[in-house]
């Protein structure tokens, strides 16, 4: 039994010549569903420029469902620091918390969330990338009108704060969130290979803040769970193909094929090795097998919350493995 907090995180997929909408219109109904089930937390992921991924915006993503849920927290997993003012990060969230009954939660990220130039200099107005030393300063810029420690006025009056968190893929940027003194999301469902020496630098480096007393890991683990082992397996093949084409050619221009399609995929030279290898660190499979593996991950990081990834292509089916990894 896995006896800790169960959050998700949603791509908003798109299917094979289907357009955003059709992607987006069912997390209404998904968030609603999670919210009977009994999540924690609902987040929504940056992207931009994918055919494959709808979820550009997650503030308002996350606005959408909470308007119809009442428990589930919502939030960003994560907002792009680069590629946002940190003032407008903060109204826009203190906006959401203040809609939301205090349930907005803040996860901020580095990436740039696109690997096209020209998409991204966009989305920055024309700035160059931000380096390290600009992304601390935005980051702390950020946190300081979150915590009310600057003259300006994020939103009139008293609104509940919105819960920042830090992503972090790599042992730096669990640093990062250590010296802060903030809550973790650790991108296990991207880097496992990091998990345990990030999360260890984590701990070691944490400094008690005004966000948080002490060490708080949330391990994000690529979940894909259906009434048996094979089946889970088969819904996976879309996603492995993604996998495949940001490795070898970044992955910009690719669509998500159908689960038919994908089965039929030749990989290319070593691929099918390296996606086997990266599957095994996940939870992919039945309902016992999935409870199994994470709760076992969640022993071997002794994390504080679980996380699913779902990457599957039929939202209806990505909502079944929602309700059968919350029924183990």
């Amino acid at each position: 039994m896995i006896d800790l907090p169960l959050s998700t995180l949603e791509l908003a997929l798109v299917q094979t010549g289907r357009a955003a909408p059709e992607a987006l219109a069912p997390l209404a109904g998904i968030g609603q569903r999670l919210d009977e089930l009994g999540y924690h937390r609902l987040w929504f992921a940056e992207h931009h420029g994918s055919p494959a991924i709808a979820s550009a915006s997650p503030q308002v993503l996350a606005a959408h469902v909470a308007a119809v849920t009442s428990r589930v927290r919502i939030g960003s997993g994560g907002v792009l620091a680069p590629n946002h003012a940190p003032f407008v990060l903060a109204e826009q969230f203190a906006t959401l918390s203040a809609l939301s009954g205090g349930r907005a939660d803040l996860g901020i990220g580095r990436g740039p969330g696109a690997i096209d130039p020209v998409l991204l200099s966009a989305l920055r107005r024309g700035a160059e990338p931000t380096g390290e030393a600009g992304y601390l300063a935005d980051l702390d810029e950020l946190l300081r009108y979150l915590g009310r420690d600057t003259g300006l006025r994020v939103l009139p009056g008293e609104v509940p704060v919105p819960q920042p968190w830090l992503l972090a893929s790599s042992p730096a940027g669990a640093e990062i969130a250590a010296e802060r003194g903030l809550p973790i999301a650790f991108a296990h469902h991207i880097r496992p290979d990091n998990t345990a020496a990030s999360l260890a630098r984590y701990r070691e480096r944490f400094r008690p803040s005004k966000w948080r007393a002490e060490p708080y890991v949330l391990l994000a683990v690529e979940t894909v769970c259906a009434d048996s082992d094979d089946e889970a397996h088969y819904l996976a093949g879309p996603s492995n193909v993604l996998k495949e084409d940001l490795l070898t050619s970044g992955g910009q221009d690719t669509e998500l094929l159908d689960p038919e399609q994908a089965a039929a995929h030749v990989p290319a030279p070593g691929m099918a090795e390296q996606i086997t290898q990266f599957r095994a660190a996940q939870a992919h499979g039945g309902p016992e097998y999935v409870a199994d593996r994470l709760s076992t991950l969640a022993a071997e990081t002794a994390a504080d919350e679980l996380m699913i990834v779902t990457p599957v292509y039929d939202a209806k089916a990505r909502l079944h493995c929602y309700e059968l990894v919350a029924g183990a």
